[in-house]
């Protein structure tokens, strides 16, 4: 499945998700300040520290962006696309499809892909605000002509969606940051996780896709991975991936091609 020579395929993915994470999950929050500050660090001091993280290794990511955030920070996505980074669909609004209509839904396909294309991005692949679908949103996807999905935790290697045009890139939560560093201020009872223990985490399922041949894709959100020690965590798991040189790091659109 993967380039001569390639074990594996690995994937850096960040949803840039800003304020629209608080917004799109209750539209008050728009008027909490402090609240939206959490999201207002990721575009306004994570972004640039991350481009210039990938930069320093060499390494092409896929960015999944929510329309309204690119709406909101344009001098961001325009660095991104600057700097030859896949961009991606995350919904308009960050909002889960099973909570729209199929006319609601189609909408927010729409015009997120419009604002994302008015950057020069070709916009193929899709990630949805919930990793989850809406019993429209695969036939909307072929629909509106996206090539990929990345939102299901079925399988290590990439596959194509029986009966569909579409190939699903998998996900998991284990490679999520925010599962291990979210912090959760209504009840102040999950724990925050020390970098070193996801890195420990990270690099023993990295071990595991190696051996087996899998797409190793792991999902940041700028705000979460974003911060010092954090970005300390990412810059040494890179070195560990590129230490092995037969795990091909590319970006999801490539590892969707790479399906029959």
């Amino acid at each position: 499945m993967w380039p001569d020579g390639m074990r594996c395929a690995v994937s850096f993915t960040f949803d840039f998700d800003a304020e629209e994470v608080w917004i799109g999950e209750d539209p008050a929050n728009a008027d909490r300040p402090g609240v939206l500050s959490q999201g207002t660090y990721g575009a306004k001091v994570a972004v640039p520290l991350i481009l210039d993280l990938l930069r320093d290794h060499g390494i092409t990511a896929t960015f999944f962006i929510p329309g309204r955030v690119a709406e909101r920070h344009p001098e961001r996505v325009e660095q991104i696309v600057a700097a030859g980074h896949e961009v991606a669909h995350h919904g308009y609004t960050h909002t889960s499809p099973t909570k729209l209509s199929r006319e609601e839904e189609d909408v927010e396909l729409a015009k997120g892909l419009d604002i994302l294309r008015s950057f020069g991005a070709e916009v193929v692949g899709y990630r949805s605000p919930s990793w989850d679908f809406s019993a429209n949103t695969e036939e909307l996807l072929q629909r509106h002509g996206f090539a990929y999905s990345s939102n299901f935790m079925d399988d290590l290697k990439p596959y194509r969606r029986e009966g569909t045009s579409l190939v699903e890139v998998p996900i998991q939560w284990t490679l999520d940051d925010a599962a291990h560093f979210w912090f959760d201020g209504a009840t102040w009872v999950k724990k925050i996780s020390t970098a070193d223990e996801v890195r420990s985490i990270w690099e023993g399922e990295f071990r595991g896709y190696h051996r087996l041949g899998g797409a190793f894709v792991l999902t940041m959100h700028p705000q979460v991975i974003g911060r010092p020690y954090r970005l300390e965590l990412l810059d040494g798991f890179m070195r560990f991936v590129r230490s092995h040189e037969d795990a091909w790091i590319t970006t999801c659109r490539e590892i969707a091609a790479r399906v029959p």
